[in-house]
């Protein structure tokens, strides 16, 4: 399978199911830090001060247009906590972990 970080995102079309639980267990082995909340995955990103977090926010929301797949941000002085989920198939999909990974290496780029 290729990195995460490198895929591209795909609609979901009419009829998608949502990924199984075995299916989000293993793509999160592959992105440390995140945790499946109910039909979401998140994790939370801290920073040292307010200017890297909203740097690090600009990123994700054109990491997000990029993708056509948004995720809910949480944003505070040192803090941003990204949460995904498949709205349109009411659960997580591959894009889902697409998207965490490509998250991750803003970070990862940054260190």
């Amino acid at each position: 399978m290729t990195e995460l970080s490198a895929r591209k995102c795909e609609p979901c079309g009419g009829g998608t199911q949502p990924l199984n639980e075995v299916m989000v267990k293993g793509y999160l082995s592959e992105l440390p830090g995140w945790e499946q909340v109910g039909t979401e995955i998140q994790k939370t990103f801290t920073f040292h001060n307010f200017h890297e977090t909203r740097a690090f926010v600009n990123a994700a929301a054109y990491i997000a247009h990029q993708e056509d797949h948004h995720p809910d941000l949480e944003v505070s002085y040192k803090k941003c906590k990204v949460r995904y989920s498949t709205h349109a198939i009411g659960g997580l999909s591959e894009n889902d972990f697409i998207c965490a990974a490509k998250i991750d290496a803003l970070i990862s780029a940054k260190t």
